[in-house]
């Protein structure tokens, strides 16, 4: 499993650093590593907050490629396509590595519910997210 999102790596996850860690199938649970880029850096020399998003997005929309890679197989991949997202800020984000851990919460007939965080070095919790997605069909794969 996970290697959808092993192999289909965004332009935008290398922009921000990323770095596959693991997947556990049993918790559904994808763990990624990013090292933000100094331009990444706000005027508090924190990262700025819609890119906390980014991290967030690609570490949830990346669980459920691994997940669903296993109900739908490689021949039929499938894509997130957010429906909403919500976050909460709970410490600055530093400019130095973070951990991020998506998880799938639930895949129903047409929408799974996501949830992710990210972690300093220290294991303290910065930021948390919550998201709603529809795996949809990779336009021009699947045809």
């Amino acid at each position: 499993m996970a290697r959808i999102y092993e192999r289909r790596r965004s332009l935008s996850s290398e922009l921000m650093g990323s770095e596959f860690v693991s997947f556990d199938a049993a918790k559904g649970e994808l763990t990624c590593r990013y090292t933000p880029p100094p331009s990444f850096a706000s005027p508090r020399g924190a990262v700025q907050g819609g890119l906390i998003a980014g991290f967030l997005d690609e570490v949830m929309g990346g669980a459920l490629l691994a997940v669903t890679e296993a109900r739908f197989g490689e021949t039929e991949q499938r894509l997130p396509l957010n429906l909403d997202m919500n976050l909460t800020f709970l410490r600055m984000v530093p400019m130095e590595t973070i951990t991020a851990k998506g998880r799938v919460v639930k895949v129903g007939k047409r929408v799974a519910f996501l949830e992710g965080e990210l972690l300093d070095q220290e294991g303290n919790l910065l930021a948390r997210a919550t998201s709603s997605a529809i795996p949809t069909p990779v336009p021009g794969v699947n045809d």
